[in-house]
């Protein structure tokens, strides 16, 4: 008996310890459960306050936001069409002839010390004649040229349009672009009026070269973006998604593969006062130098210590880089089939900004400076770091 009670205690005891550990085990599992749930709403916390900051510190920067229907709504009746035509000379077996070509390009309305002006791009209004400019209900009138600056490719003109036909755009600030933000473009491309086209910006800080009958110049500060553009989309806006202009399109650069620019807003702000009060802008930096961007290759056949920066070809004799004694090359090379002049400076910043290449070299001009200005020039002279005082110029007139 004593035997078979003992028999009893000893199972007993192991079923209960048994379920102590398994029930200890599900606690066990249960708290571990708790503890990622609890890890998994921390992370998720963390991520909404990351959105958020994102959200506040880069408005218009997703695509979800952005809706092209109602940016285009809202702005395309400002949108007009610039007609015209250009006469040139052509050399013929009769002799010289004149040739006539038809001219078509986009602007779009602004409202500037309560008079109204149409913005478009030099380029299109250079040397035309008979211009006219037609809104989307088809009233048209002729236009008289306020102002223009080629090295902007801009252009102000007014109409004697009445107030009915008036939709003015509002510009905002360029300077608050980052690369990403959705934007769109409206003109008329090839004629076709009212068009709108949807990208993002590719890109900020651009120059830009293109050729015309007045010159060959060299744009700087231009915006890249993704939208595409074709001839006849000359001087439209580009619009944020708030309808805002942040520049004015240029299809002055042919077969650009579907990569469109334009003058940001900010080089519109800075110059439209001038054009409209004088017709012309004569601000613009210059150092007179030619220059070339540095590489690896490029350092190492001038026994550089730098791969980034400009090297300085030639100076303009009495220019202000000359005047500051700034140095151009001598020694004439040829690297990969282009030939460059060693031995000259290597321009690496301009106040203490870094300058990486001929675009942020231009850009920053633009953006910072002004003729009269004194800035200190960084730059690589034999090996060694030196600042040089340079007074900056005005940029020549082509």
């Amino acid at each position: 008996m004593l035997v078979i009670l003992v028999l009893l205690v000893v199972l007993f005891g192991s079923v209960a310890l048994y379920y102590n550990v398994a029930l200890g085990a599900e606690t066990a599992k249960v708290t571990a459960l708790q503890q990622a749930t609890a890890e998994l709403q921390r992370r998720n916390s963390q991520l909404e306050e990351r959105l958020s900051s994102l959200d506040q510190s880069t408005p218009n920067a997703s695509v979800l936001g952005f809706n092209p229907v109602e940016v285009y709504e809202s702005t395309n009746r400002s949108v007009v069409t610039i007609q015209g035509s250009k006469i040139a000379a052509v050399l013929t077996l009769f002799g010289p002839q004149q040739s006539i070509e038809s001219v078509i390009g986009s602007g779009f309305v602004i409202d500037y010390a309560n008079l109204h002006y149409v913005l478009t791009n030099f380029h299109v209004i250079d040397g035309i004649v008979n211009a006219t400019v037609t809104f989307r209900d088809g009233d048209a009138y002729p236009v008289t040229v306020i102002g223009s600056d080629a090295l902007s490719d801009l252009a102000v003109v007014s109409i004697d349009a009445p107030l009915s036909d008036l939709y003015s755009l509002d510009l905002s600030s360029s300077a608050s672009l980052r690369v990403g933000v959705p934007v769109v473009a409206i003109g008329n491309p090839f004629g076709l009026s009212g068009s709108i086209s949807f990208g993002i910006i590719s890109q900020l800080g651009r120059t830009i070269q293109y050729q015309s009958a007045s010159g060959n110049y060299a744009i700087a500060d231009m915006i890249q973006f993704s939208a595409p553009i074709n001839p006849g989309n000359s001087g439209g806006p580009l619009l944020d998604a708030g309808g805002f202009v942040v520049g004015i399109t240029s299809a002055a650069v042919s077969d650009s593969q579907g990569v469109g620019f334009a003058i940001p807003s900010e080089t519109i702000l800075r110059e439209l006062p001038d054009l409209i009060s004088t017709g012309k802008y004569s601000k613009h930096p210059y150092l007179g130098i030619q220059v070339a961007d540095m590489s690896y290759q490029l350092s190492q056949a001038a026994g550089a210590n730098v791969t980034y920066g400009l090297l300085i070809e030639q100076t303009q004799p009495g220019g202000p880089a000359d005047k500051a004694g700034l140095e151009g090359g001598s020694q004439l090379v040829n690297i990969a089939g282009q030939q460059y002049v060693l031995g000259g400076d290597i321009i690496v910043s301009i106040d203490g900004t870094r300058i990486v290449n001929y675009d942020a070299f231009l850009t920053h001009l633009e953006r910072y400076t002004v003729p009269g200005q004194v800035i200190q020039v960084g730059i690589i002279r034999s090996g060694h770091y030196q600042v040089v005082q340079v007074i900056v110029g005005a940029r020549p007139s082509q």
